[in-house]
C-alpha cells in the first residue's frame, strides 16, 4: 500500500500519511509526499491542498531508526519536502489529529496553516532523544510562538494541547473532526484569494527581543540540564532565530543537529528509547496471557506513599479506595491528597475540574471490607515485614477471589509475604517510587508463585497509569535498591579514607546526578537509612561504616533537623566541621590514614560497585536484561539519562575497568564485592552486556 493516500474532495486534494502505527516520516512517506505535492500542484483541477494522517495521528516524527544510524538519509529528506510545501502556489493546510510531533510537527509547520483537533497535542521532543528539531523545527516554532514559549517547549520537549497551541499561534483553528475543519479553511481561503503564509518569512514574534532574555535562560538550564548538549543548542538555534538572517539561522539549526547528532549523549538516549520498549517484552508472556480488567482500586495506608499511590489511580481514571483504620490519620492522608491536587492546579499541570474529577474518584475508608469490590489491593504500609504479612491475611479474607494482592514493598520478601494469603498465585510487587503519582518507574517484582495472568496485569496497568514497568525477580531490594546498597555503603567507606562529603557529593552532580549520595540521605532523613540498615544482615567477612550511626546518635537526622552530613539554612546544605571531625575519629579508632582521593577515584569505586552488582542481578535472572538495569535506574534513581544508564555508561566505559575496580576493593570488602563472573565472561570474549549470558 502507497505510504501516502492521494484523493480529491472536490477541488482539494487531500494527502494522507498511512505509514502505521504512529505514521512516521520514513523515506516512504516522503517520497509519497513529494509525488503528491508535485500531482496536486501541477493539476489545474486542484485549488488547494490538505495534509492529514490515517489512524487518528498526523505524524508522530521522524523514523527514529533512520535517524539514529548515523547514515546520510536518501532524497528526499524531510526538508526538501518541507521547501517543496513553502513553495507551493496553492493553499496548503494542514489537518492534525491525535499527536503531531518532532518531525510531524515540523512538517505541519512547514504547511500555510494548521487546523488542529480540540483534543490534539503537538510538540518538539527530540531534545528527550539527545536532539533538537533539525527540519526547522525551532525556527518555524519560534516564529509562530515567539522566542520565549519555544525556549520553555523544545528545550523540555513538552506536547502541548490543542488549545495551549492555538493561544500560541502554532495552529490558526480548532476543529472537530480536524479534516472537516480542514477543508472548510481551504475552501474559504480560495474563495477569498487569503495571500499565503509561509512560516519561514514570518517575523513579527521575533523582532527587538532583548539579548537578556537567552542569556538567562541559560543560566536557568545550567541548573537543571547541567553537562547537557542538547537543551544549550537548541537556545543558541533560537536565538539565532531572532538575531540571524532567515538562511543562517536554519543553517545554524542544521549544524546544531549534526552535531548532536554525531554525540555520545544522543546515542545514550536512543538506547534508552529503545530499552524501554523492551522492557515491555516479557518472555513467556504470549498472546494467550491477557491482563484482568482493573475497574476498581484499593490502597492500603493513606500516608505518603498510598496517597500518592491513590493519586497514580484516579489520574488514570480508576475508583480507588484508599483505607485506614485510624479516623484521624484517614483525614490527614486526604488532606495531603487535596492540597497536592491544589499545588497541580496552581501550577497549570491540571485544571480545576480535571483535579476535583480524579479527587472525586478516591474515597476514605476506614474498615477492610470495603474494599471487596477492588480488583487490585495496593499495600503502601510500613516497611515491615510482619505488619505486611498480617495486613495481606486480612486482605486475603475481605478481598474478591480475582482480586490481586499487591506490596508496595521496596526490599522485603515477595514470598513471604504470599504465604499470608491462600492465593500465592495473585501476589505481586509493585513497588511504586515517591511521589507516587509523579515519578514514572514502577518496579514490578514477581514472587515464585506469582501467576502470568497477575504480572500481565500489572505490567498492563503500568502503562495505564503512564508509568515505565520493568519486571524484576524476588531478592533482598529487588534490583535498584540491592544494587543501591553497594553505592551508599562505598560512600561511607570514601569518608572513612579521606574524602569529604562535599566533595562526593561534588563528584557525582559533576557526573550528572541532580544529588549525590549523601545529600539524598540528608534529604530522606538518616534515621530512616539507619533503621533499613538495622534490618539486613550482612555477611561475615563484610562491615557498615559506623559513620552513620554516629550522625543519628548525635541528633543530626538530616534536613528535617538542620544538621546532618551538612548543616542547613532552609533547603541549602553547608559544608559542616562537626562532621569532619566525627568522620576523622572514626578514621582514627579504625586505624585508617587519611589521603587526598582524586575525583576520578571517587567517581569509579562509586558507580562500578552498581555496575557489578547490576551483572550479578543479570546473571540470577533478577533482572531479564541489562538495559532493564538501566530504566531503573534512569527512572529512579537519578542515573543521569545522557548517560545511558550504569550499565550501558560502563560498557562504553570499558567493563575491563569495572573489574579492576572491584579487584581492589573485594580483599577489603568481602567476597560480595569480587567482580562478577558475567562481567569476567564477557570481558574474557569481548562481547557486552547487550550480548546475553554466553
Amino acid at each position: 500500500m502507497a505510504a501516502v493516500d492521494y484523493r480529491l474532495e472536490g477541488e482539494i486534494a487531500v494527502l494522507t500519511i498511512a505509514n502505521p502505527p504512529v505514521n512516521a516520516l520514513s523515506l516512504p512517506v516522503r517520497e509519497g509526499l513529494m509525488q503528491a505535492l508535485e500531482r496536486a500542484g501541477g493539476d489545474p483541477a486542484v485549488k488547494a491542498i490538505v495534509v492529514t494522517g490515517e489512524g487518528g495521528t498526523f505524524a508522530a516524527g521522524a523514523d527514529i531508526n533512520e535517524v539514529s544510524s548515523g547514515l546520510v538519509l536518501k532524497s528526499p529528506i524531510t526538508r526538501e519536502v518541507q521547501a517543496r510545501m513553502e513553495a507551493a502556489s496553492k493553499p496548503l493546510v494542514a489537518a492534525i489529529e491525535g499527536v503531531a510531533l518532532g518531525g510531524g510537527f515540523e512538517l505541519a509547520l512547514a504547511c500555510h496553516w494548521r487546523i488542529a483537533a480540540t483534543t490534539a497535542k503537538v510538540g518538539l521532543p527530540e531534545v528527550k532523544l539527545g536532539l533538537l528539531p533539525g527540519a526547522g523545527g525551532t525556527q518555524r516554532f519560534t516564529r509562530l510562538a515567539g522566542p520565549e514559549a519555544a525556549l520553555e517547549a523544545i528545550t523540555a520537549g513538552h506536547q502541548i494541547p490543542a488549545p495551549r497551541a492555538l493561544e500560541l499561534g502554532l495552529v490558526d483553528a480548532l476543529a472537530d473532526p480536524a479534516l472537516d475543519g480542514a477543508l472548510a479553511f481551504a475552501r474559504r481561503a480560495v474563495a477569498e484569494r487569503r495571500p499565503l503564509r509561509v512560516t519561514s518569512d514570518v517575523g513579527e514574534r521575533i523582532r527587538g527581543v532583548d539579548p537578556e532574555l537567552f542569556a538567562a535562560f541559560r543560566r536557568k538550564l545550567e541548573a537543571k540540564a547541567r553537562g547537557q548538549l542538547a537543551p544549550f543548542r537548541i537556545v543558541d538555534c533560537i536565538e539565532a532565530a531572532c538575531t540571524r538572517p532567515v538562511e543562517a539561522a536554519f543553517a545554524r539549526e542544521r549544524e546544531s543537529f549534526i552535531e548532536c547528532r554525531d554525540s555520545p549523549q544522543r546515542k545514550a538516549l536512543v538506547h534508552l528509547f529503545f530499552a524501554e520498549r523492551e522492557a515491555r517484552r516479557i518472555p513467556g508472556l504470549g498472546p494467550e496471557v491477557t491482563a484482568l480488567p482493573v475497574h476498581r482500586a484499593a490502597v492500603v495506608g493513606a500516608g505518603t506513599m498510598g496517597g500518592g499511590i491513590a493519586m497514580a489511580l484516579a489520574n488514570a481514571g480508576i475508583p480507588v479506595s484508599l483505607l485506614e483504620l485510624s479516623a484521624q490519620a484517614l483525614e490527614r492522608g486526604l488532606g495531603v491528597v487535596g492540597k497536592s491536587y491544589d499545588a497541580s492546579v496552581a501550577r497549570g499541570s491540571l485544571t480545576r475540574s480535571q483535579a476535583d474529577a480524579a479527587l472525586g474518584l478516591i474515597r476514605g475508608v476506614s474498615e477492610y471490607p470495603a474494599l471487596a469490590g477492588a480488583d487490585i489491593v495496593i499495600e503502601a504500609v510500613y516497611e515491615d515485614l510482619e505488619v505486611k504479612q498480617e495486613v495481606f491475611g486480612r486482605l486475603d479474607r475481605v478481598a474478591g477471589p480475582h482480586a490481586i494482592l499487591a506490596t508496595n514493598t521496596s526490599t522485603l520478601d515477595i514470598d513471604a509475604i504470599a504465604a499470608s494469603t491462600s492465593r500465592p498465585e495473585k501476589v505481586v510487587g509493585t513497588h511504586f517510587f515517591s511521589p507516587a503519582n509523579v515519578m514514572r518507574l514502577l518496579e514490578n517484582v514477581r514472587g515464585r508463585h506469582t501467576s502470568p495472568e497477575t504480572v500481565a496485569t500489572v505490567m498492563a496497568l503500568a502503562k495505564r497509569l503512564g508509568k515505565i514497568a520493568v519486571l524484576a525477580g524476588n531478592c533482598d531490594g529487588f534490583i535498584g535498591n540491592r544494587m543501591l546498597m553497594f553505592y551508599g555503603a562505598e560512600a561511607e567507606f570514601l569518608l572513612e579514607e579521606g574524602a569529604t562529603p562535599e566533595q562526593i557529593d561534588r563528584v557525582i552532580e559533576g557526573f550528572g546526578f541532580a544529588m549525590g549520595p549523601l545529600a539524598v540521605r540528608d534529604l530522606a532523613g538518616n534515621d530512616v537509612g539507619f533503621q533499613i540498615r538495622k534490618g539486613r544482615r550482612l555477611p561475615p567477612d563484610e562491615r557498615w561504616s559506623p559513620i552513620l550511626e554516629r550522625l543519628v546518635a548525635g541528633g543530626r537526622l538530616g534536613q528535617k533537623a538542620g544538621r546532618g552530613y551538612y548543616r542547613y539554612e532552609g533547603r541549602t546544605r553547608i559544608p559542616d566541621p562537626e562532621v569532619v571531625a566525627l568522620i576523622e575519629q572514626v578514621s582514627r579508632e579504625l586505624g585508617i590514614e587519611r589521603r587526598s582521593i582524586p575525583d576520578e577515584e571517587i567517581l569509579e569505586r562509586l558507580l562500578h560497585p552498581l555496575v557489578n552488582e547490576g551483572a550479578r542481578i543479570v546473571e540470577e535472572g533478577i533482572a531479564l536484561r541489562a538495559s532493564d538495569i538501566d530504566i531503573v535506574y534512569v527512572n529512579g534513581y537519578g542515573f543521569p539519562a545522557w548517560r545511558g544508564g550504569p550499565m550501558y555508561w560502563a560498557e562504553e566505559a570499558g567493563l575491563e575497568r569495572v573489574i579492576a575496580t572491584m579487584r581492589r576493593l573485594a580483599p577489603r570488602r568481602g567476597a560480595r564485592w569480587r567482580p562478577a563472573p558475567l562481567l569476567e565472561r564477557l570481558v574474557a570474549s569481548g562481547r557486552g552486556l547487550s550480548s546475553g549470558l554466553a
